[in-house]
């Protein structure tokens, strides 16, 4: 997966340290994975609903991993030498209902209050957010074969309680599928009955088919991404940024932009 993220080619085991922190209770992090690897620091979670609050997570995260690092290493950040630290990565992997593009940027500095001053923030922390629903993100999908046939599973679920099945029955069906056409031969086939109560016990039914009927954008603008696009606009506006600089710094088109200031 880290190689399939950042075009690189490392293949030594001893070369990844795992450095997960256990009981994050605060956070909610039931899908989270922390690991050192040749002087990168990254953190990945696995989430089915957007969130924009995730870089605050990830800032609060890194800074416990962060204070772990320095005690385990003996660094005095007391001194008046430079001291150095491991470059931060924060990636979300997002496969929930709702369409969202291959690749967002999501910023802690967009959830902070407007600043009528102009000032630049003591704090900022990037969450590249990566859509990993199947038919998204296919380069990176080519490069790690794990991450695909997930993708193809989960999107073999989908299609069957479309159909519709009944969620255990969807399941069931969706492995026999993909061990059928060696999607994830080998771990259904070890652990079929775990995979199957793991999926009953976390994928919500009802959700599923209230994001379902809730999907798309009624007239364009009536969902909750919409108005948490309108709320960022605002914000930047307010800093005096141009609808150019907006719509890069949000990946959306300038016309989205002009759009959402209208409303304002």
């Amino acid at each position: 997966m880290y190689n399939a993220v950042n075009g690189t080619d490392y293949s030594d085991p001893g070369a990844l340290e795992i450095n997960t922190l256990g009981n994050v209770l605060y956070l909610s992090m039931k899908n989270d994975l922390s690991f050192l690897v040749s002087g990168t620091l990254s953190l990945y979670e696995h989430q089915s609903t957007y969130n924009p609050n995730m870089p605050l997570r990830g800032l609060l995260y890194l800074a416990r991993l962060y204070e772990k690092h320095v005690v385990k290493n003996g660094i005095n950040i007391y001194s008046s030498a430079v001291k150095r630290l491991p470059f931060p990565q924060h990636i979300v992997f997002y496969n929930g209902t709702r369409e969202e593009p291959d690749r967002m940027v999501l910023r802690l500095s967009d959830l902070f209050e407007a600043d009528p001053e102009g000032r630049r923030p003591a704090l900022e922390c990037e969450t590249v957010m990566l859509n990993i629903n199947y038919g998204h993100n296919r380069a990176l999908m080519e490069k790690c074969r794990r991450l695909k046939e997930y993708a193809i599973f989960v999107d073999t679920v989908r299609e069957n309680l479309k159909r519709p099945l009944p969620l255990r029955e969807a399941v069931s069906e969706a492995v026999d599928t993909c061990i059928e056409n060696n999607v994830l031969r080998d771990i259904l086939l070890e652990q079929k009955s775990e995979v199957i109560q793991m999926v009953l016990e976390t994928f919500d039914q009802e959700k599923y088919e209230k994001a379902m009927h809730q999907e798309g954008y009624e007239d364009g603008y009536q969902d909750g991404r919409t108005d948490l696009l309108r709320e960022l606009v605002q914000k930047k506006l307010a800093k005096g940024k141009s609808v150019e600089a907006i719509a890069r710094e949000l990946e959306v088109d300038p016309e989205t932009v002009q759009e959402l200031a209208k409303q304002t």
